[in-house]
Parts: structure tokens; sequence; C-alpha cells
């Protein structure tokens, strides 16, 4: 299943106002978890193995906390503030675990505007479709100006 993602959008640092904010949905598959532990190698069995899973304190396989995060980047790069974003840091914490068939949003709004770096901040969420935080945390991104 595809990210929804609403547009691609390129904006200038001085048209970013504090209290935007936007969101994408992905509906996480067996497919997506295992393509992610392919593509790094992280084949922990909790990911990929559904026996060894069964006998864990999920009960089930779950999605990598990175494979959950990661849609912030496509938020920040596609969205918020979209193309020319240059993601400096990310603070994560991992709430509950997605598993298979979970449907995730990330969500991030701008908090704050430091005009003298040109400097984003935002608040970034990702949660579960019981509107349950998956992931919580804060970006700092800055709007890369053309030559």
């Amino acid at each position: 299943m595809p990210v929804h993602t609403p547009f691609v959008v390129e904006r200038p640092y001085n048209e970013v106002e504090v209290g935007e904010s936007a969101s994408i949905s992905k509906m996480i598959s067996e497919a997506d978890i295992v393509n992610y532990a392919g593509i790094i190698g992280d084949f922990n069995p909790v990911h990929v193995n559904p026996e060894y899973a069964k006998t864990t304190m999920f009960g089930e396989r779950i999605a990598h906390g990175m494979l959950t995060a990661s849609f912030i980047s496509t938020l920040v790069g596609c969205c918020l503030p979209g193309i020319n974003a240059l993601y400096l840091s990310q603070e994560v914490k991992f709430v509950k675990p997605v598993k298979i068939g979970d449907t995730i949003t990330a969500y991030a709004e701008v908090i704050e505007k430091i005009d003298a770096k040109q400097r984003l901040i935002l608040k970034t969420v990702i949660t579960n479709q019981r509107q349950e935080v998956v992931v919580d945390g804060k970006a700092v991104v800055m709007i890369m100006k053309k030559p």
C-alpha cells in the first residue's frame, strides 16, 4: 500500500508559519517489514520470524522502530517544509509497537522558527489507527537556499 502524501511542495523559509502542520498515513504490511529488514540488514526475529515473535511480549511480529519513524522523513521531505528541506536532527521516543496491518499517521507541526539560522523546530508524532501515540519526538529542519 502506498504512502498517502497530499502533494510534494517547495516553500521558502519566510512562507512557513509557526502552527502549520501536515500529516501522512500508511498501512504497514509484511512486505514493508521484510523489505526494510533487507535494506538495513536487521533480521531480528521479532520482526521477521512469526514463530519466534509469538514467544515475545508482543505476541506477534512488530515493525522496526526506525521503519515507523522514517515516515517523519517522508513528511519533512514532501510536505512540511518539502523540497529543499535538510533534516538536521530528530529526537525519537518509541512509545508503542507497530504491528503488521496497523495504519500509522505521521504528524508534524512547526513549533518554532529560528530566523538567524533559517531553521524550523517541528513537533513530530506518529499514531496508529486507534489514535495511540507510537512515536513521539522533535525535529530540526533547515530549508536550503537555491544557488
